[in-house]
């Protein structure tokens, strides 16, 4: 076991890597790994598969699920897209001591990446609206942003977000760091 925090949320939007890197990341901590994707209701895939962006009435209650879910799990690591700082919010009623690993990518990488990419119910259409709802951690909320770049490799990029983490376990004044 790691002396990360409990509870880690890697947040992003679509093509940012969240479930690839965040199954990597708690194989690292020896954690279980959820991904948010797999909670979400019928409705809302639909609603993603046809293309349509999923608003704060469709958010809240699969954000609730999630919070529940991880809650239940102990120590792991959640994929979810936490794109605003209500949504955050929402997931640390729940988890209070949740960390965020925010995954910054460039929109041309996430543009590549989607348009080589097929998946269940989230078009590479709807990347302009999670772009536009995103709202990068602030300096109060406890997480760090993580640069993710072409080339690098995962295990890198793990140490990397390891290595922050337990910085932030050891700190009880965090603000985000910038890889």
């Amino acid at each position: 076991m790691s002396d990360a925090p409990a509870v880690v949320v890697v947040m992003g939007v679509s093509g940012s890597g969240k479930s690839v890197f965040g199954a990597a990341l708690a194989a690292s901590l020896g954690r279980g790994f959820l991904d948010a994707d797999d909670l979400h209701p019928p409705a809302n895939k639909a609603r993603m598969a046809a293309g349509v962006p999923l608003d704060d009435a469709d958010r809240w209650p699969w954000l609730d699920t999630v919070a529940e879910t991880g809650s239940a799990a102990g120590d792991v690591v959640i994929a979810c897209s936490a794109l605003r700082r209500a949504y955050r919010d929402r997931l640390r009623l729940r988890l209070p001591a949740a960390v965020f690993v925010q995954l910054d990518v460039a929109v041309s990488e996430l543009e590549r990446r989607l348009a080589g990419r097929s998946h269940e119910f989230m078009p590479a259409s709807l990347l302009t609206s999670q772009l536009d709802l995103l709202e990068p951690l602030e300096r109060d909320e406890r997480g760090v942003v993580l640069a993710i770049a072409p080339g690098r490799s995962i295990d890198a990029m793990v140490a990397e977000a390891g290595s922050a983490l337990r910085d932030l376990s050891a700190r009880t004044t965090v603000a985000p760091s910038v890889g």
